[in-house]
């Protein structure tokens, strides 16, 4: 492949059971890739393991944050330093073993023709194992939702498996956007539309996590449903507006 070096970011925060674990099974899965473990300070011992796993191996790399401040927020500290250290290709990756990095291949090799790749739980070959049927249909639920408002063509916007060319992040506005959790996911993929870049789905296998406990709040689901209905009301009053003119 032609599509420089790589970089994953694995937000974590107690995730001490899984870290080693995604860790091993990214390098031996993409050996070429580097991991960013972006810490939040971790009150189990994650930064700390994630700093052992860095003296063992070049291609690891840690970033500590002092405080637990969201998903959206490691995700953009993450953002920042890959262009710090000059990265071509940057992915998101959860660090609780639900993303498969031995489907990493298959996102990276659909990058060669796109700017941001998603693993889609609902294209033809998705799948999801071991999540209750109340939390599929939340979940599918919140992606056509998003579709409606946003009229974005995308069946898993809020799947957090995804690739980046690093050259699509740099005209994001990152340092406004304040999404957190999976809306943060979806705030990214829609900007990364409306600027007409190419976003293309891969199927993937979502499992739900073995160990530990998941970062999934009721104030996460919250604060999607109120973000994406805003941002559907402003496009559309919007659209309307530029209509007018033009009439």
């Amino acid at each position: 492949m032609t599509l420089g070096r790589v970089l994953v970011v694995v937000p974590t925060f107690n995730e001490r059971d899984n870290l080693e674990i995604i860790a091993q099974r990214l390098r031996s899965a993409v050996p070429d890739a580097h991991l960013l473990v972006v810490d939040d300070n971790s009150p189990d011992g994650t930064g700390k393991l994630a700093d052992e796993l860095a003296d063992r191996d070049d291609h690891v790399h840690v970033l500590h944050r002092d405080a637990k401040s969201g998903l959206g927020a490691a995700y953009v500290a993450g953002f920042a330093w890959a262009r710090e250290h000059d990265y071509d290709v940057v992915v998101e990756m959860d660090a609780d073993g639900s993303h498969a990095p031995e489907q990493l291949p298959r996102l990276l090799a659909a990058l060669e023709n796109a700017d941001l790749v998603l693993g889609s739980r609902y294209v033809p070959g998705g799948s999801v194992v071991n999540w209750p049927r109340s939390r599929e249909l939340l979940s599918r639920g919140g992606n056509l939702y998003t579709r409606m408002l946003l009229r974005l063509p995308l069946q898993d916007a809020t799947g957090g498996y995804r690739a980046y060319r690093r050259s699509v992040l740099d005209t994001l506005p990152l340092g406004e956007i304040s999404s957190q959790g999976y809306c943060f996911q979806v705030d990214l993929a829609w900007q990364t539309w409306q600027q007409g870049y190419r976003v293309v789905e891969v199927p993937i296998t979502f499992v739900e996590r073995e160990r530990g406990e998941s970062k999934m709040s009721r104030k996460i689901v919250v604060e999607a449903l109120w973000r994406v209905t805003l941002w559907g009301l402003r496009s559309g009053r919007s659209k309307g507006a530029a209509g007018l003119d033009a009439g």
